[in-house]
């Protein structure tokens, strides 16, 4: 019959859809085909080590599938199939191979049932080995700050109150607020249930907790000395949580971990994109963003010997995309010109707001951001840096997805920000990785060793044998090989014959993968292993980075000239977050990702937003200040300049 489609047919339509992009290789012919469902009911995943079993409809992704049901695949693009990051190993049931699989994984491993997880469709029953996804990267958890006067929000006062009598029936409040002249009382109704109570069972013998003059709770005896307060950095990679003791003003415990968006994608970007296809990912984003916070307050009230009850008040720092998305609003207008934010500063909230099982009426204090691209992280790392209060020229840089910039010349304050991509964060990158054990970090070449082992030197977090490459280990490799002269100014590998004449010791890592892509091996388990399962650089890889230091010194460079500074007179420039941390001086000037200048000039500032989140909590006039910079400091947007592209590609070439 004319225009009827068998049961079969949807399936089919994608998967000769997929053939004919070249996503998918032809089956062999005389192939027996693989079974397909019919279309209805479900299909089954059975997922290890998890050793969950999970049914979904049929046709979906296995990336998406694991997602959906909890289960962390890791991937930087959200299942696009263009990091190939999310490995998986079919331990039941077969799956098409598809051209990514082929430039992905060997043949070896390809036969022993390697796939990438989002182009592998759930068709009929499967079993899968899921790698286990590190949960917990390197991160950076201090950073520089200023010293402050102790001066929280958070105040405690013990009292003993005269018993109610017929001769003095003042109430309850206010036999309260008689006691305690030097604060002012406004309950909130929690407060107000538990005051008649408490008052009674303790003798009129009680500690009031006030945290901004707001009487939120009445506690039986003296409590004065337990008053704590969590702050939070809230990265799209990496969320760190440091648990204060308001009375001392010391962190007690301090946690890090992976953000559990991260199926979503790698960055902010990708994470928009999620919600814009589909409308319930929204309010799953933010109920992933809820569960990270409160393991991660869960960790630190644990590890500090802390009841979650005495936590009073939370302070977080992200950008404000990832703001955005905790608080479950829609970031759609963020993420498309003229990237508009629905408020550029938040109300007092409850912890209770932010899924945090803390005091029922903690406080919850949200940066204000600057622009739709520099958010509430980099206003907590001005404030902690002091940007606004010094008079040298100084510069700072958030090296990240999205590279936040700011300079000030003393008097004027004026950030950006620059797409810098996922290269830093190990994402397009052949064998990138995150910075958690396995990551070669440090690289160093020495073309004159007396024998080919010698000649590179490679730092591995944990000490363990090398996996991948991290955002540190990318610049420093890269930055090496420019010195050395296997890479030229444009950012491509020297031919073979320079190479062998010019650096005989390292020229022999010069070798070609795949379709003959030109490649430097980093690392080799044996002698035999094959260039395409060992660690190595590749000329794309080379690629991404140049894209990213470009968007980022074209950031800078255009900074500069709004406030008329040149570059020898930057007196300082300030590495902030969890990659700036790691970042080698000298081979960021080498590359040209900041001016060129004496490495003495170039700290590593850590995690300032953390650091400024913290100051907020122990200092009330900090968090004043917080709200001042949205005042003095003028953002620029990049993209609406019609120089930058120019600019962009004259800033592609490294420094000769």
């Amino acid at each position: 019959m004319t225009g009827e489609r068998g049961p079969g047919a949807p399936f089919e339509d994608v998967v000769d859809g997929m053939r004919r992009e070249g996503l998918l290789e032809p089956p062999p012919s005389g192939a027996v085909g693989e079974e397909v469902h019919e279309g209805t009911g479900r299909v089954q995943l059975t997922f290890t080590p998890a050793n969950r079993s999970v049914r979904v409809p049929p046709g979906v992704s296995v990336f998406d599938a694991a997602s959906w049901n909890g289960i962390a695949i890791d991937s930087t693009c959200g299942g696009h199939g263009t990091c190939r990051k999310c490995l998986v190993r079919l331990t039941a049931g077969s799956a098409p191979v598809t051209r990514h699989d082929r430039r992905t994984f060997s043949e070896d491993q390809i036969g022993d049932g390697w796939r990438l997880a989002c182009l592998v469709k759930a068709t009929h029953d499967l079993g899968l080995e899921v790698p286990p996804l590190v949960t917990r990267p390197k991160a950076s958890t201090v950073g520089v700050g200023r010293q402050v006067i102790l001066r929280p929000g958070v105040q405690k006062r013990y009292v003993e109150l005269t018993e109610p009598t017929l001769a003095d029936q003042r109430t309850d409040l206010v036999r309260l607020r008689d006691a305690i002249e030097d604060l002012t009382l406004n309950p909130d109704l929690h407060a107000l249930r538990r005051l008649p109570n408490v008052l009674r069972q303790s003798d009129f013998k009680v500690t009031a907790v006030v945290v901004d003059e707001v009487l939120i709770d009445i506690e039986p005896g003296d409590t004065t000395g337990r008053r704590h307060a969590i702050a939070f950095d809230l990265g799209t990679t990496t969320v760190v949580a440091t648990l204060l003791d308001l009375e001392t003003g010391t962190p007690v415990a301090v946690a890090s971990m992976l953000n559990k968006q991260q199926p979503f994608g790698g960055d902010v970007i990708t994470r928009i994109s999620a919600t814009m296809m589909d409308p319930e990912a929204l309010g799953r984003l933010t109920e992933l963003a809820h569960q990270t916070l409160a393991e991660l307050a869960h960790e630190v009230c644990d590890e500090g010997g802390v009841a979650p009850e005495e936590v009073y008040e939370v302070a977080l720092a992200g950008n404000a995309t990832m703001t955005a998305l905790l608080l479950g609003v829609d970031p759609e207008p963020i993420g498309v010109a003229p990237f508009i934010q629905v408020s550029a500063d938040w109300p007092v909230l409850l912890a209770t707001d932010l899924g945090l099982a803390v005091h029922p009426r903690a406080r919850a204090t949200i940066f204000p951001a600057l622009g739709a691209y520099v958010g509430g992280d980099i206003v907590a790392g001005m404030l902690a840096s002091g940007l606004d209060r010094d008079k040298r020229v100084r510069l700072f840089i958030d090296v990240g997805t999205n590279c936040e910039i700011a300079l000030s010349d003393g008097e004027r304050i004026v950030t950006t920000a620059a797409p810098a991509g996922p290269a830093f964060e190990g994402g397009a990158i052949r064998c990138g990785m995150r910075a958690a054990d396995g990551a070669i970090e440090v690289i160093k070449l020495d073309a004159s060793a007396e024998d080919d082992d010698a000649a590179v030197t490679l730092g591995v977090i944990g000490d363990v044998e090398p996996r991948g490459l991290c955002g540190s280990g990318l610049v420093d490799a890269v930055s090496e090989l420019v010195r050395v002269g296997l890479l030229d100014a444009s950012g491509r590998f020297v031919p073979e014959e320079d190479a062998a004449r010019d650096v005989p010791r390292l020229a022999t890592r010069l070798t070609t993968v795949g379709a003959g892509e030109r490649v430097f091996i980093l690392y080799r388990a044996t002698p035999d292993t094959p260039a395409s399962e060992s660690v190595y650089l590749s000329q794309r890889d080379v690629r991404e980075l140049q894209f990213a230091k470009a968007a980022i010194s074209t950031g800078w460079t255009l900074m500069l000239e709004e406030l008329g500074v040149e570059p020898r007179d930057v007196q300082q420039v300030l590495l902030a977050g969890s990659f700036g941390s790691y970042l080698s001086p000298a081979s960021a000037v080498r590359i040209g990702l900041v001016p060129k200048l004496p490495v003495l000039r170039i700290v590593s500032a850590g995690n300032v937003a953390g650091e400024g989140a913290k100051m907020v909590l122990l200092s009330a006039r900090e968090r004043a200040g917080a709200d001042a910079l949205l005042e003095e400091v003028r953002y620029v947007e990049l993209s609406d300049r019609p120089d930058f592209n120019d600019r962009f590609v004259d800033q592609l070439a490294f420094p000769v």
